[in-house]
């Protein structure tokens, strides 16, 4: 018994002894790195450093976006708020700067104002460096005020660019959890460039990490990290004709692209605009709701986010895609009377020219923009075969532009509407298809882009940014193969748009443009026409919110493309009246200012005059499609 007992009283001592030395282990070496670092936090106080915003400048070096130099203006702490030194300094500022709010400088000052914050009180986050410059002597004798420079994004070509910069704003709680650094900056792009380029552009904060007393005031700096700043971008914009088509659109709304067919965007303009600067330090609810209760939309990206029906600017590529689907349906002619009658109901569906347009091909399709030839042969390839083929030109998908948000547009089939309506498809929603009405959306910025492919039979990505920081970027492309005797017919209707009698564009263009230009027009209607009206009205006539979109797209030099020019005039009515001159003033600017040789326009050349019909079969029976 005795050693049973004392064998049990050796395991308590062991127990208690092991307990003791791991309690003291614990507490002499393994709490130590957790007190360490709780001292380290008590002695130590770091704060990061925000970094300058990268700017944004224009082909030609022109500042687009900006840091503009100014002050900041801190109050010391610890002032007592009902006491004369603090109402002293307080309206010392409202004396020097009236427009400054006291209600505001109070309700910050008393916020911030603590026992244990030692620093100076910031209550103007900005004032204009020319107001604060013949003032800062004043200010800076006054122990209590701390004036300190700041920077502040500026937009000094206002609303002429501010679909493309966009805008930068403060932070809100998603963005903040979603980028720790614009958490830390307090502000980050909201829209354009500045939100897709964000994250190059805010650069990365420095840090600097000082030691401090027990009451949190600071003695010395041990650590400094210097901010990743200035990282500046340059687009391939021109902003000077940015500008001039801005101006050239007047009152109209509406969009214009122009870009080079290797997808360089030289210009993207959406009207009404915006001014930007509104956003930097908060817009005011009276200025949010005018741009919001504008009928024309000043606030959205028409370029990129607006969808239109394309009218006959479809034509070309509808063209391409009837002849995928059914090879060699190009080849025959079709006989235009002015309308044609679809279905059983023997619905009249009419052409643009009551009177018709004869014996019609390929070219002269697309000369007259005669509808009735698209209206037959869409009844013989039938929209599911045309809708993948038109995709495949850039239409109805996304372009890849540097740009967030940009819309798809539509490109209809049975399936679509059935799963949109559940409805069936009729042959009368494809004739209307085939001319690019009914359900069809595009953007302005997916026409420009088909556009080139079909110059150059290249489909581009669509670029903004031309260098990030020291890094040139370049656009993709992508070769999209289609037979060159349908290609070339298309391309010499379009030239005839412009320079033929005839032709839709003729009399803008014609002569009075220094360079060869090929396009095609379009009309977009807002409202359906009614069938049982055999006299359309006049676009004029009619209220201004129910007139068509009026479309044109183009590129130039004929023989060798170097510029698309695509414009859209909102209710403008015709293509050729409304959008036309607007796309022909781009030419000229363009030409006056060193976009082409000087010698381009003499030495283009015209195509035949026409197309050989040989072998070619007439199709006058529009049942038989």
């Amino acid at each position: 018994m005795t050693i049973t007992r004392n064998k049990i009283v050796l395991w308590l001592f062991a127990i208690i002894w092991t307990i003791l030395f791991a309690r003291l282990y614990y507490l002499s070496i393994k709490s130590n790195y957790y007190y360490e670092e709780l001292a380290r936090a008590n002695t130590e106080k770091a704060y990061y450093i925000k970094p300058a915003r990268g700017e944004i400048m224009d082909a030609n070096g022109k500042l687009l976006a900006m840091n503009q130099i100014g002050f900041s203006v801190s109050i010391a702490p610890h002032l007592d708020m009902e006491g004369k030194e603090f109402k002293s300094v307080v309206n010392q500022l409202i004396r020097t700067f009236p427009d400054l709010d006291r209600e505001m400088i109070f309700k910050v000052y008393k916020k911030e104002n603590s026992h244990y914050n030692h620093n100076f009180i910031k209550v103007v986050n900005f004032i204009q460096y020319d107001k604060m410059i013949s003032a800062y002597p004043r200010l800076s004798l006054n122990e209590n005020l701390l004036v300190e420079t700041e920077n502040k994004r500026f937009y000094p070509y206002s609303n002429y660019a501010s679909h493309v910069i966009g805008y930068i704003g403060k932070t809100n709680d998603k963005e903040n959890k979603k980028d720790k650094i614009a958490q830390i900056i307090g502000k980050i792009g909201k829209s354009g460039i500045e939100s897709y380029y964000n994250a190059f552009l805010q650069g990365e904060p420095g840090s600097i990490v000082s030691k401090v007393t027990a009451t949190n005031e600071e003695i010395e700096i041990l650590r400094r990290i210097h901010p990743k700043e200035n990282q500046n971008i340059v687009l391939n914009l021109d902003v000077e004709l940015q500008k001039m088509i801005h101006e050239r659109f007047g009152k109209d709304a509406g969009a214009a692209v122009v870009m080079k067919p290797t997808g360089e965007i030289l210009a993207a303009v959406s009207t009404p605009s915006y001014d930007p600067n509104l956003f930097v330090s908060g817009i005011s609810q009276k200025d949010w709701s005018l741009l919001q209760n504008n009928f024309d939309h000043p606030f959205t990206n028409k370029f990129l986010y607006g969808t239109y029906p394309p009218g006959s600017t479809i034509k070309m590529g509808m063209a391409l895609a009837m002849n995928e689907a059914v090879p060699g349906i190009l080849d025959t002619l079709e006989h235009c009377p002015g309308a044609i009658k679809v279905g059983k109901r023997g619905q009249v569906f009419r052409d643009w020219k009551s009177s018709g347009h004869g014996i019609v091909d390929l070219r002269k399709a697309i000369k007259e923009s005669v509808d009735v030839y698209f209206y037959k042969k869409s009844l013989v390839t039938g929209v599911d075969k045309i809708a993948p083929a038109l995709k495949k030109t850039g239409l109805g998908c996304s372009s890849g532009v540097d740009m967030h948000g940009e819309s798809v547009g539509i490109i209809p089939d049975t399936q679509w509407k059935k799963k949109r309506f559940n409805q069936p498809w009729y042959p009368g929603e494809t004739v209307n298809t085939s001319i690019g009405q009914g359900y069809m959306l595009v953007t302005p910025l997916q026409v420009a882009r088909y556009t080139s492919l079909i110059a150059t039979s290249s489909l581009p990505t669509p670029l903004f940014a031309k260098k990030l920081g020291n890094k040139s970027i370049k656009p993709e492309q992508q070769y999209i193969q289609y037979n060159p005797k349908y290609l070339s017919q298309i391309r010499a209707g379009m030239y005839d748009v412009c320079n033929s009698p005839g032709g839709t564009a003729v009399t803008v263009f014609g002569n009075s443009v220094p360079v060869a230009v090929a396009g095609k027009t379009g009309t977009s209607q807002v409202v359906g026409i009614s069938r049982s009206e055999k006299v359309r009205m006049k676009e004029e006539e009619m209220e201004y919110y129910h007139r068509s979109h009026a479309w044109i797209t183009t590129y130039a030099p004929y023989e060798k493309p170097e510029v698309i020019v695509t414009v859209l005039v909102e209710h403008g009515g015709h293509g050729g009246s409304a959008a036309g001159p607007i796309a022909a003033d781009i030419y000229r600017w363009l030409y006056a200012h060193g976009y082409f040789a000087k010698s381009v326009g003499v030495a283009m050349g015209a195509p035949a005059k026409s197309i050989s019909q040989k072998n070619s079969v007439i199709n006058t029976n529009p049942s038989a499609n």
